[in-house]
């Protein structure tokens, strides 16, 4: 198998681990689900630095091994462990349009990179589509899902999304502006953690609709 399968491959995973994440209840799974997408990704980049023969990005394999697959499941884990909010649980959409609606957007993804003309990633147009379609699939999940938590976790996609497109298209950038691009997601989700667990304290819901002591 050769480098650039294995990378449209883990590509693909990463997109079934993001459904996955958005379609869990229990904040404890999506971790989980979270973690191994990270995990993924981390394999995208030890492939690229060999494929392509940009060591830089073992690097930043590391640091995102670290920070993403270790500490911010680790984080997030512990700091929405007793949080709970069955209301808040149902999304705008239902998990069939969501499967929908995600199918729509690595399509839209693909006729969007399908023009791309540059040499890099002329065999890795999928898995930038991938990249593209992560991305927006994040953005979905904030826009959808009622939950702080999963909102969150919106979040995460997203930035997974955007670290694979860099990976493709930016895999020579020095190793400290990697390294912290990796560990960027730490001090974002501390702050959203801490956010969402005082409201929860505060009013004890976790349904954005509820929300209204925040308006005026």
């Amino acid at each position: 198998m050769t480098g650039t399968l294995i990378v449209n491959n883990l590509a693909g995973v990463m997109m079934i681990t993001s459904l996955l994440v958005i379609g869990v209840k229990r904040p404890a799974a999506a971790c989980w689900f979270y973690a191994l997408q990270s995990l993924m990704l981390v394999g995208i980049f030890v492939t690229l630095a060999e494929t392509l023969n940009a060591h830089e990005l073992l690097s930043w394999s590391i640091s995102a091994f670290i920070t993403k697959v270790v500490m911010v499941p680790l984080i997030m884990g512990y700091a929405f462990r007793k949080l709970s909010d069955p209301s808040a649980n149902a999304g705008i959409i239902s998990p069939a349009l969501l499967m929908v609606a995600a199918a729509t957007i690595v399509l839209l993804a693909w006729f969007v990179v399908e023009p791309v003309t540059v040499p890099l990633v002329t065999e890795l147009k999928p898995a930038l589509a991938v990249s593209l379609g992560h991305f927006l699939l994040g953005l979905l999940c904030i826009v959808t899902q009622r939950n702080i938590l999963k909102q969150v976790f919106g979040y995460c996609l997203m930035e997974n999304g955007s670290h694979l497109t860099l990976a493709l298209l930016a895999n020579r950038a020095p190793e400290l502006v990697e390294i912290g691009i990796a560990t960027d997601a730490i001090f974002a989700v501390i702050v959203m953690a801490v956010l969402a667990r005082k409201i929860y304290h505060t009013l004890n819901t976790l349904n954005v609709d509820q929300l209204t002591a925040l308006k005026g």
